[in-house]
């Protein structure tokens, strides 16, 4: 069994030096809802030292409510925006050494993305013009899925630790309590059903099935760093390889 352990980093907020050894890929912020050129070229370098695949985080332009509000931004604009934070991490990445080997949108454009094909569209559209092999991580059976295969880009199934599940498989929003978890245990508990039973349990208490190739902790949840090494360690422990899908 392989599976991949990402985090949200660069976003000015949680401890990425302690969190990058854990994982196996990072999600660089680009800008757009968090970090500069001087958090960037940090982030890249950290995930060099410790053999971490980078990946683009990219965002709807909304640095005041940290890429967590839906911006209705015409296709076309949302293309543009998404292309220029590509190419800006892609910049830094290849002076530092390295490349960028996949994207994954941020908050309420990785939400948007699931649900809205359009929406969707303007973002892998823009993918695919800075690199038609790029994959995109993004949640199993959505729309960001579905228009991925349309078009040919390659789609990686993600599935979230430290957040809670609808019973249709989706995520529960940061408004309503409980939606994400902080408790360590449970936490590992629930990496590793995913990871070894395919489901997760519902914040109703239902089994929802899942696939998924990515494991997410965010770098911005409470106690991130303890939350990755339990998990982690729970992942082994089942004897499940950690290696980057990238």
């Amino acid at each position: 069994m392989l599976m991949d352990l990402n985090a949200d980093v660069g976003e000015g907020c949680g401890d990425d030096a302690a969190l990058m050894p854990l994982l196996t890929s990072a999600s660089i912020a680009c800008g757009a809802h968090a970090g500069d050129a001087a958090s960037m070229q940090r982030t890249v370098a950290l995930a060099l030292e410790h053999d971490v695949a980078v990946g683009a985080h990219v965002s709807y332009p909304d640095r005041e409510h940290f890429g967590r509000r839906e911006l209705a931004l015409p296709p076309a604009q949302l293309s543009a925006e998404v292309l220029d934070q590509l190419h800006t991490l892609s910049d830094i990445a290849q002076a530092a050494g390295t490349r960028v080997r996949y994207v994954k949108a941020h908050g309420a454009l990785y939400n948007r993305m699931a649900r809205d094909e359009e929406t969707a569209a303007a973002v892998i559209s823009a993918v695919r013009s800075f690199d038609s092999a790029l994959p995109i991580l993004t949640l199993p059976e959505s729309a960001a899925e579905t228009v991925a295969r349309r078009l040919g880009t390659p789609a990686v199934a993600e599935a979230f630790a430290d957040r809670a599940y609808t019973a249709d498989g989706r995520l529960v929003s940061r408004e309503q309590a409980g939606a994400v978890i902080t408790d360590e245990e449970t936490v590992a508990q629930r990496a590793a059903e995913i990871a070894c039973a395919h489901r997760v349990q519902s914040i109703d208490g239902h089994n929802v099935g899942i696939r998924a190739r990515s494991l997410c902790v965010h770098g911005d949840t409470p106690g991130a760093v303890a939350l990755a090494r339990a998990l982690r360690a729970a992942l082994e422990q089942a004897g499940v390889e950690l290696r980057a899908f990238a």
